[in-house]
């Protein structure tokens, strides 16, 4: 039986001040630092550790290679009233996804619908943190993105042109927790191989395959193989029509334009996403809607179970848990993970994490 862990625990925003204070060093305007370090923070609490506080070193290298403009001009290049393309002019894809969300909402209050795309921007954390977004002006939330790296073949192939090119739904409940559906098109994001490398993890079979088609279980070997999409060929279809939607619709990087950031830091990486925002109001009445959500859930939820199956989960419940402990009790992070922000800290002139 193993020991439970006894790493200190880290507050939300004991996280977000130390991740705003670095970005913030590393020469992000203190509101831009702010915005990014509140959205990274986020990420980690609702249980994303793959798109949390473990990118801010990837981050700065970036930054100090100046691969990312610290002060972009994020601005609509094209727009009609119920569309928008944002060039993000190579800033941080969290700024780019913010503003875009922001958009969306507007546009949607006028139109019922909106859908805004980026080009020029960059990785933007877990797509949930968008789809989210809109949810709080009762609308439904759609993001699309193409991934910074390519880890997917064509169904057959081996020549890695695609990506584990995310969408995440967002769709607000009454009294049950908000239906929220965050997945890659491939069966686990990279974010969590990096994770698992992190935590000195092997990974599950079915994640990845080496490039005979043999499992590959061990996540610091992941260069040698690649990803599986979700469904076979189905996953390797709908891998393709995200990425056409959130990069070759916006003018943004797709196929042998993606350029892998895990290994180029100076490249500009021109990252595609797009946001839906749909105004349930267009549709009739909002509360109404809501009850309609959470009698399907209570419905779901309370049918009958295969057996050994002690209770059945709802797309963003166990995000909605783990978040919800996460702001009682602090999260946990790994202890190899804390050491090297406690170096990285140390680097930038900054007190440790559980310092701040």
């Amino acid at each position: 039986m193993s020991e439970p862990r006894t790493e200190p625990r880290i507050q939300f925003d004991a996280l977000t001040r130390f991740i705003t204070l670095a970005m913030t060093r590393l020469g992000l305007p203190e509101a831009d630092a702010a915005t990014v370090g509140r959205l990274m923070a986020e990420a980690e609490l609702q249980g994303s550790d793959g798109h949390g506080v473990i990118r801010l070193m990837p981050y700065a290298r970036r930054i100090r290679a100046g691969g990312l403009n610290l002060r972009p001009d994020i601005k609509v290049v094209h727009e009609r009233p119920g569309m928008a393309l944002l060039d993000g002019d190579n800033g941080m894809g969290h700024l780019v996804m913010h503003r875009a969300a922001e958009i969306a909402v507007e546009k949607a209050r006028h139109c019922g619908i909106a859908w805004v795309g980026s080009r020029l921007s960059n990785h933007a954390g877990p797509a949930s943190l968008y789809a989210r977004m809109p949810m709080a002006h009762n609308m439904i939330g759609l993001y699309f993105a193409v991934g910074n790296a390519n880890h997917l073949p064509a169904w057959g192939g081996l020549d890695m042109l695609l990506s584990t090119n995310p969408i995440a739904v967002a769709v607000p409940a009454g009294e049950e927790p908000d239906v929220v559906l965050d997945m890659a098109t491939t069966v686990a994001a990279y974010g969590k191989v990096k994770a698992k490398a992190q935590r000195g993890e092997m990974m599950p079979v079915g994640w990845m395959i080496d490039r005979l088609g043999q499992p590959l279980l061990d996540p610091k070997r992941a260069e040698e193989g690649f990803l599986m999409p979700i469904g076979g060929y189905k996953g390797y279809g709908l891998s393709l029509i995200v990425g056409l939607l959130a990069g070759t619709l916006n003018g943004a990087a797709m196929g042998k334009q993606v350029v892998d950031f895990n290994h180029d830091d100076t490249t500009t990486t021109n990252t595609g996403q797009a946001i839906m925002a749909i105004d349930i109001s267009a549709f009739g009445d909002v509360d109404a809607f809501k009850a309609r959500v959470d009698q399907l859930v209570r419905e779901l939820k309370n049918s009958e179970r295969m057996p050994g199956v002690e209770r059945i989960w709802l797309p963003g419940e166990q995000s909605h848990e783990k978040r919800a402990a996460n702001l009682r009790d602090g999260m946990l992070l790994p202890p190899v993970l804390l050491k090297q922000l406690d170096a990285f800290a140390q680097e930038l002139g900054l007190p440790s994490l559980q310092q701040i």
